[in-house]
């Protein structure tokens, strides 16, 4: 397998590259941003590895780069010193596949590059529909009535989980356990995720997908069988 390594630290590259060539792996590599921006753009690899802090162009930037201009949907597992859950879903709302945590052992490198691959192999689109919405789960598109839509990287892990249930109701303490495990904010922060997403999703258009079932959550599903099931 042909792997892009995007890394500035010249021990952990060193390191990096040194294990996966003797794992039989064809290894390239680049010290910032730009110049692997340029290398995947114009070279064939089968996986990139890609850490999010990067001179010229950081590592959020660049996935979302490879993945917004539709020109690849190599592999992307993406390396970072930072462990908050926020960053996780930055990293993985801009496309990419997995997330590990510096410092890391390299047989557990190898070993997310090969499931990594598994999955990506011969594996078609997962792709979540509700009425004329859409949510591509491979590029991280979401689209509606052919309209692709931004969303923040909560709401992408709440319409994932909306989305997958519908037109089930899904409760806001499920929602909330998706967003923060089991350590939940004071305050009502999901009410304000909520909101975010029904103005992307269903503010543009005609018909309202995102209902709320007051006191107890929330579900998505288009009028009509909306109609069918009350």
């Amino acid at each position: 397998m042909r792997i892009l390594l995007v890394e500035d630290n010249r021990d952990i590259l060193a390191n990096m590259l040194e294990y996966l060539g003797m794992k039989g792996h064809i290894v390239d590599c680049a010290m910032d941003g730009l110049s692997g921006l340029h290398l995947a753009a114009t070279e064939r690899f089968d996986l990139i590895v890609l850490d999010l802090m990067l001179p010229g162009m950081d590592g959020l930037q660049l996935c979302r780069r490879l993945r917004e201009d539709g020109k690849s949907a190599v592999p992307i597992i993406m390396l970072t010193a930072r462990d908050t859950l926020d960053d996780r879903l930055q990293g993985f709302a801009c496309g990419a596949d997995d997330y590990l945590v510096k410092p890391f052992a390299l047989s557990e490198l190898n070993a997310r590059i090969e499931a990594v691959l598994r999955r990506s192999q011969g594996v078609a689109r997962r792709v979540l529909a509700v009425g004329d919405l859409r949510y591509d789960l491979d590029s991280m598109e979401v689209s509606r009535a052919g309209h692709v839509l931004k969303l923040t990287p909560a709401c992408y892990k709440l319409l994932e989980e909306l989305m997958r249930k519908s037109p089930a109701m899904v409760s806001r303490e499920r929602l909330e356990e998706i967003l923060w495990r089991d350590e939940p904010p004071d305050s009502d922060v999901l009410r304000s995720h909520i909101h975010q997403l029904r103005q992307a999703i269903d503010k543009p258009f005609a018909a309202r997908l995102l209902h709320t079932v007051h006191g107890l959550g929330f579900r998505l599903v288009d009028e009509q069988v909306r109609s069918q099931t009350e």
